[in-house]
């Protein structure tokens, strides 16, 4: 998946108030980019690393950069949240995920759970095959040779895993997938120690037949590629 429009290099200063980064450009100057994501970043916020910044293309947007990813230790990081969905959606539509291949239909954002109060990332539909509801996770922590989730306490992230064990019970598939945005990585798992509920929820709902998937994705300046599918350990 192709980024649409050139990024542009600068050097990470500083991440604060969660959503907002300062960057140095290459002619010196420093810009307030918008940091699309709201967990603590751990491993790939360090000041003084490479960063790739975009340009908003609507004017009247109040900041006018997005921070797109960071270079750490020689690999890139993709670090905003709102790629991976539509990566994934393409990468099913062109066959790339064979556990998700097979549907004639793929939507984004539909409404699910109890009572209707949540959407899922993608929702998968065949004549032929049980619905199949796929909520996507983006992870950037590194521990070790291990990618790790959530790198913050998420209430949220524990009520899609109890949403998609309901979905199972209701004889349709529930999917977890684990955009794991670096290629420094050989495993992922459950980050135990920042949130031991979520990875207690992970365990319990893949017992009940919810599937997980935990894809390496590479990331360079132009482009997100999907790598392998790495292994899950619990």
């Amino acid at each position: 998946m192709h980024f649409s429009i050139p990024l542009i290099p600068g050097t990470l200063i500083k991440r604060y108030k969660r959503f907002l980064a300062d960057v140095q450009l290459a002619d010196g100057n420093i810009v307030t980019a918008h940091c699309p994501n709201s967990g603590s970043m751990a491993t790939c916020a360090e000041p003084g690393c490479p960063v790739l910044i975009s340009e908003a293309t609507n004017p009247d947007r109040k900041l006018k950069y997005t921070w797109e990813m960071i270079c750490m230790d020689g690999t890139w990081v993709g670090v905003n949240t709102s790629n991976p969905n539509a990566a994934v959606a393409q990468w099913i539509a062109e066959h790339k995920i064979p556990e998700l291949d097979g549907y004639g239909s793929i939507k984004r954002e539909v409404k699910y759970g109890i009572g209707g109060r949540s959407r899922i990332d993608i929702f998968l539909q065949d004549p032929n095959r049980p619905d199949c509801y796929v909520e996507i996770k983006n992870a950037t922590m590194r521990v070790d040779d291990y990618a790790a989730f959530p790198d913050a306490e998420t209430t949220r992230g524990q009520k899609h895993l109890m949403e998609l064990q309901h979905v199972v019970e209701q004889g349709m598939r529930g999917v977890i997938f684990f955009f794991v945005g670096r290629s420094d990585v050989q495993h992922f798992r459950p980050a135990d120690e920042i949130d031991p509920v979520y990875g207690k929820l992970l365990r319990s709902a893949m017992h009940a037949g919810v599937e997980a998937l935990a894809y390496r994705v590479h990331f360079t300046p132009t482009e997100m590629t999907i790598q392998q599918r790495i292994d899950i350990a619990l």
